[in-house]
C-alpha cells in the first residue's frame, strides 16, 4: 500500500494577457518536486474563461485549457492576469468562483489577478499584495484593503503573489510546508536559484517611482537612511538635512510608509545585514557592526525578532542549502 498522501492539485485561471513568467514560475516548481521526489506530489490544471486556448502578454497561447465547471477536485485555485484589466471580467470571475469558495477551496491572485479579486470584494479582511506597480493604485481604489509590498501574502483562505519571479518563492514555501526543506531546496538548486525568499522579503519599490514628485522630503529621508547604514544618523540629524522639522518627519512616514522613520530604518539596516550574512563570509560581529548596531547580542535580537530566526541559525540554513547542492546530480536536466 503507497504511504504517498494524495497530490495537492492546483487550478490557474487565466485571464487574456496574463504574464507568462509569473504563471511559469508557479507551475515549475510544481513539476520539479515531482520530478525530484518521483512522486506525484502536485497536481496542476489551466482554466480560461470560455475555456478555450488563452493568449499570454508575449504573445504565447496556451493549451490544454478548460472552462471552469465549479466541480474541480483543486485544493487552490489562482487567478492569473497582466496588464489588462477589463471590468466586464468581475462578473465572470464572481460566478466562475463562487462555487469554489462555498466549497473552502483557496482562491488566490498572481500579479494583476490580485486586482480582479480586489473589485469583486473577495480580498476584503485579508491581508494581500500585488506587483509594487499597482499597490498604490490598489490603496487608492480600495483603502479598506490591506495591501503589503511583500512578495507573496498566505492569509488563511487567500494566497496573492506580485508576480514575476516571486510566484516561485511562494511555491517554494508551499513545498516546504507541506514536504519539508530538503525538497524545496533540491527545487531551488536545480532552477539556480540562490535561496529561497519568504515572506518578509519585500519587494524592492522605488520611492521615486512611488510618489514621483508629490514627497521629495520622505524620498530625501530615506535616501539619506539608505546612504548612512554603517553609522545611522539620529531623525533630528536626518530631519535637519532634508529640512522639516522631526515631527514633521514622523508624520510624512506615518502617512505614507505606515511606520515611524525609526522603524523603517532598523528595517532597512536588518534587510542590509541578511544579505551580507546569506552573500559573504564576513563573521556576524563584522556584520552588525556594518550594519549600525553596537554589539553582536543586540543585532542578534533585533535579527530573530523581524525574521524569526536568530542570525546564525539564518547562516547554518544557507550553509546547509549549499550542502544539499553538492549533493544533487549535475548531470539532470532541468
Amino acid at each position: 500500500m503507497s504511504t504517498h498522501p494524495a497530490p495537492t492539485r492546483f487550478g490557474f485561471l487565466l485571464c487574456p494577457d496574463f504574464t507568462l513568467l509569473a504563471l511559469s514560475s508557479a507551475i515549475e516548481p510544481l513539476r520539479m518536486a515531482n520530478r525530484i521526489s518521483g512522486h506525484s506530489l502536485y497536481e496542476y490544471s489551466l482554466f480560461s474563461f470560455d475555456g478555450g486556448d488563452v493568449r499570454s502578454s508575449s504573445g504565447l497561447d496556451l493549451t490544454p485549457v478548460s472552462k471552469l465547471t465549479g466541480r474541480e477536485q483543486l485544493d487552490a485555485l489562482f487567478v492569473c492576469a497582466g496588464t489588462t484589466l477589463d471590468s466586464a471580467w468581475d462578473q465572470i470571475v464572481v460566478s466562475q468562483l463562487k462555487p469554489l469558495i462555498r466549497r473552502k477551496i483557496i482562491i488566490g491572485g498572481i500579479c494583476t489577478g490580485s486586482y480582479l479579486l480586489a473589485r469583486t470584494g473577495l480580498l476584503n479582511g485579508y491581508r494581500c499584495t500585488i506587483h509594487w506597480e499597482n499597490i498604490f493604485d490598489m490603496h487608492d481604489e480600495f483603502p479598506e484593503l490591506i495591501v503589503s509590498s511583500e512578495l507573496f501574502e498566505l492569509d488563511r483562505e487567500r494566497y496573492t503573489c506580485s508576480g514575476g519571479t516571486a510566484p516561485l518563492d511562494m511555491m517554494l514555501t508551499l513545498v516546504v510546508r507541506d514536504h519539508g526543506t530538503e525538497l524545496a531546496t533540491s527545487i531551488s538548486e536545480q532552477f539556480i536559484c540562490e535561496r529561497i525568499r519568504d515572506s518578509k522579503d519585500r519587494q524592492r519599490i522605488p520611492l521615486r517611482q512611488r510618489f514621483g514628485a508629490s514627497q521629495p522630503k520622505l524620498v530625501e529621508a530615506v535616501e539619506l537612511m539608505e546612504s548612512n547604514i554603517e553609522e545611522p544618523m539620529s531623525l533630528d540629524e536626518l530631519a535637519r538635512h532634508v529640512g522639516i522639522s522631526r515631527r514633521q518627519m514622523e508624520r510624512i512616514f506615518q502617512k505614507h510608509l505606515n511606520c515611524v522613520p525609526n522603524r523603517y530604518y532598523l528595517e532597512l539596516r536588518l534587510r542590509r545585514a541578511r544579505e551580507l550574512l546569506l552573500r559573504t563570509p564576513r563573521s556576524i560581529v563584522d556584520v552588525a557592526f556594518s550594519c549600525g548596531f553596537v554589539s553582536a547580542p543586540h543585532f542578534s535580537k533585533c535579527y530573530r525578532d523581524f525574521f524569526g530566526k536568530p542570525p546564525r541559525e539564518e547562516r547554518q540554513s544557507k550553509s546547509q542549502s549549499s550542502t544539499n547542492k553538492e549533493a544533487v546530480s549535475t548531470g539532470s536536466a532541468v
